[in-house]
């Protein structure tokens, strides 16, 4: 398809749905439906065209046609995995079976609608698709905020939140490290402050989504 027929999305912070399809006018179609409840759009005729555009970092999802020009749709999600892109994706098929079906949901495929499909089936099934995109964002970010965090702590208090969050008693700790009970104290206090910790339970949680080795629930 001609690359007049494609419509990147413009810069916005609001959700976004991609939309991959040869067919001009089905892509009008869907572009009108998602602008119609406020969604962002971006068309693109084949997955070598959307590969060409920089789209906005935000909540969004990827409608895409099983049957493409050049890489066919599912062979297209492989490739975006490969890549490290866990962008949700929605796929369109007029000529759906269940092999297909079968490898689209299981390489994680949100939703899989068969052409002509109902205008609410695809409302639904994009609603899900950002609602899952914004909570990967949202778990990155904390995973990364969490990070930064750990990270302006030092050495030591490194090793005594291991050994506290792995359930040892401060005197046992003391013991571990070769320091006194209170000077362990006063690292376990700089540990719950610099990573804004509000109990011992927070931060048993926050060592184990930092897979620190000696950490137990």
């Amino acid at each position: 398809m001609q690359r007049s027929s494609s419509r990147p999305a413009p810069p916005s912070s609001d959700p976004v749905v991609i939309v991959v399809d040869d067919d001009t006018a089905l892509r009008e179609a869907l572009s009108s439906l998602f602008r119609s409840i406020g969604l962002e759009v971006a068309l693109f005729a084949s997955a070598a065209e959307f590969l060409e555009a920089k789209l906005p970092d935000v909540p969004r999802c990827l409608v895409l046609d099983i049957r493409l020009p050049g890489v066919s749709g599912l062979d297209f999600q492989a490739q975006l995995a490969r890549a490290g892109t866990d962008m949700p994706v929605i796929f369109m098929t007029g000529h759906g079976d269940i092999p297909m079906t079968v490898r689209a949901m299981k390489a994680g495929a949100v939703d899989f609608l068969t052409k002509p499909f109902r205008d609410q089936d695809m409302l639904d099934a994009v609603a899900a698709a950002i609602a899952i995109d914004r909570a990967r964002r949202d778990e990155r970010k904390a995973a990364s905020r969490l990070t930064t965090l750990y990270e302006t702590l030092s050495p030591r208090e490194k090793q005594v939140m291991a050994l506290v969050t792995a359930g040892l008693m401060n005197k046992q700790v003391a013991a571990e490290v070769g320091l006194s009970e209170i000077t362990v104290k006063i690292h376990r206090g700089h540990v719950m402050r610099k990573m804004e910790a509000h109990s011992l339970a927070d931060l048993v949680r926050m060592a184990e989504a930092l897979g620190l080795g000696n950490a137990k629930g």
